[in-house]
């Protein structure tokens, strides 16, 4: 039996339990779960849709926007249909290869919005600091090139994740405490050394997010000296307003992003469901409230939306 427990090919499926200790309210979660799911779609279909359709949109920071909004739904897509599987259905089984395959997925999408990211705040910073050479720095093939980089990065990065997972140990308990194939929870199932494992995901969460938030630090530090020598308050005002949006995203997914990995790595006195709750929020909320953010905030891309909007 013993034999049996550690043989690295020991269970062929996990047990996804969804949020412990609250399973009883399930059917309750589910409808916030479900409300936000489905209002990310429509947000993310609108903008891709308008965007697609309007020649006047077929600009960088619309490219961008659109690249925001496919990795945003890709990250609540990887999640939410099997977490309502879960509180709907109770079909809790998921097998190793399919673990493994949406936490590639979800940690891999993950990394790509961070660039996304980066990338808009290098054009925020070169429309503010250089809008003279703006169209011929920023053209559509460069950020295309931009977000392949960004994509490839990503798949370097996270690969290795799973791939070092596979070949670990598990033992017999298949149970993740969980809605979905998060790392560190399929890493605690290993009945091997997962040192490696816990220290490869640490450090690529530090190199990849202290990188991109300093590459965006930066860019805000240059964007912050040039509205200071605007002397037109109106100028001034039109600088800062072309920021506001991408503060606001940014605010949106990384807050929740770190406080969730934070806690679920050193806060061993905070309950379970709430671990989970946190690594849910963040997957789902920066998605629903992203599209709402740039259609708000930007002009040019409200008045095109609804434009659409009267013809329905």
């Amino acid at each position: 039996m013993a034999a049996f427990n550690l043989t690295p090919s020991g269970p062929t499926t996990f047990i996804l339990i969804g949020i412990p200790g609250l399973e009883a309210a399930h059917i309750w979660i589910s409808i916030p779960f479900y409300t936000f799911y489905i209002i990310s779609l429509l947000g993310t279909f609108m903008v891709l849709f308008v965007v697609s359709k309007e020649q006047t949109l077929h600009k960088p920071m619309f490219l961008l926007l659109c690249m925001l909004a496919l990795t945003d739904i890709g990250m609540s897509t990887c999640v939410v249909p099997k977490a309502l599987c879960i509180f709907w259905f109770s079909f809790k089984d998921i097998t190793v290869d399919g673990c493994l395959t949406q936490m590639f997925f979800i940690h891999a999408i993950a990394t790509m919005h961070s660039a996304v990211l980066v990338t808009m705040a290098f054009d925020r910073y070169v429309a503010i600091c250089d809008p003279l050479r703006y169209a011929t720095i920023l053209t559509n093939t460069r950020i295309a090139k931009l977000g392949l980089v960004g994509l490839i990065r990503a798949v370097l990065w996270v690969l290795p994740v799973p791939l070092l997972l596979r070949r670990l140990p598990f033992c017999a308990n298949r149970v993740i405490l969980h809605t979905y194939c998060e790392h560190i929870a399929v890493v605690k199932m290993s009945c091997g050394d997962t040192t490696f494992n816990r220290m490869y995901g640490l450090v690529i969460t530090i190199v990849n997010t202290g990188l991109d938030l300093t590459l965006i630090g930066l860019s805000y530090g240059l964007i912050i000296r040039a509205i200071l020598k605007i002397s037109s308050k109106k100028a001034h005002r039109k600088a800062v307003n072309t920021c506001t949006a991408h503060i606001c995203v940014m605010l949106m997914s990384y807050a929740p992003y770190l406080f969730s990995v934070l806690t679920h790595r050193f806060g061993q006195g905070i309950a379970a469901h709430v671990h989970i709750l946190l690594a849910n929020l963040y997957l789902l909320v920066p998605p629903m409230f992203n599209p709402i953010i740039y259609e708000v905030k930007t002009k040019e891309l409200r008045d095109k939306v609804g434009k659409y909007i009267c013809r329905m």
